[in-house]
């Protein structure tokens, strides 16, 4: 297949990328800088431009691009960074995929977009399939956008999927380098109640998730998380196992929601019990089903 990618520098995207070219996959990355190899291509989704001959003949578009989540509150200057860098993304690759569909109604094409289980606010320990409604905070109703954003493409009858990804098990994943951190000092311990579930995937089945989405008869949401959510409390604990520390310092959520505010109360102390029925249905097999063995394998190796 002739795949583009966006968002192809970060954690996720580069892992993906590499993976796509083992499989012996055509690999475009979409970038905003000056192009550097020839595999790099110069697109403005800032201002909703792109070169349409470079998606005219692509199978498949993987759009990851968009500013990260960081822990830190939600100001309204970052909260309209986050919104229009996944908008602005999304709707340029959307709208050229449908001008290449609509001028090749012949190829069949896929465009797999990110999103989050953020979608669906917090869902407290109700098990959360595809078919929830959304939230009502800030990342849910971005998440609603973020995915109405692919419209242009799907009317096209371009073959759609949202990605509602969870929190990334990966030895360079922002999550597990924060808190290894602070339990190899011996300062971990659950936050708030811990009682807020904690949909986890390891990095390798975040990507290899994808792969398998590329070609799989899937669209529409799909939860991109393991089998198995924990709450915070047993996710702590399992970390700080896998690092051989004690989780004995609890972080209160009265402390954790004036720190990092509205992040800190729909991120951390909020929560979701999704499960990937999507990825069940469709068959696809984990790498790692287990937490433990997701934290094993993150913390032996990138």
């Amino acid at each position: 297949m002739k795949v583009a990618v966006t968002g192809s520098s970060g954690l996720i995207g580069t892992r993906l990328v590499a993976a796509l070219r083992a499989d012996g996959h055509e690999v475009l990355r979409l970038v905003r800088r000056t192009p550097r190899t020839a595999d790099e291509h110069r697109w403005d989704p800032q201002h909703r431009r792109i070169d349409p001959a470079l998606l005219s003949d692509v199978d498949a578009v993987v759009n990851l691009a968009g500013t990260p989540i960081r822990p830190r509150p939600f100001t309204a200057g970052y909260k309209e960074r986050l919104r229009s860098s996944r908008l602005d993304s999304t709707i340029t690759v959307s709208e050229a995929l449908a001008a290449a569909a609509t001028a090749d109604p012949g190829r069949r094409r896929a465009l797999l977009s990110a999103s989050a289980v953020g979608y669906y606010g917090d869902t407290g320990d109700r098990p959360v399939q595809e078919d929830a409604p959304p939230g009502s905070d800030f990342l849910a109703r971005l998440c609603v956008d973020w995915e109405a954003a692919t419209r242009a493409a799907e009317d096209a009858g371009v073959r759609v999927v949202h990605l509602r990804t969870g929190l990334v098990v990966g030895r360079d994943a922002m999550l597990v380098r924060i808190l290894g951190l602070v339990f190899r000092a011996g300062l971990g311990g659950r936050m708030g109640s811990g009682r807020q579930y904690w949909p986890w995937i390891s990095l390798d089945d975040e990507v290899d998730a994808m792969r398998f989405l590329l070609t799989a008869d899937v669209s529409g949401p799909v939860n991109l998380t393991g089998p198995a959510p924990v709450t915070n409390t047993e996710f702590v604990r399992r970390l700080a196992a896998a690092v051989h520390r004690p989780a004995v310092l609890p972080v209160p959520g009265p402390v954790l929601s004036l720190a990092l505010g509205e992040f800190g109360r729909s991120s951390v102390l909020a929560g979701q019990r999704a499960v990937p029925a999507a990825l069940e249905r469709a068959g696809y097999q984990w790498t790692h089903r287990d937490l433990d063995d997701a934290f094993r394998a993150a913390l032996q190796r990138g």
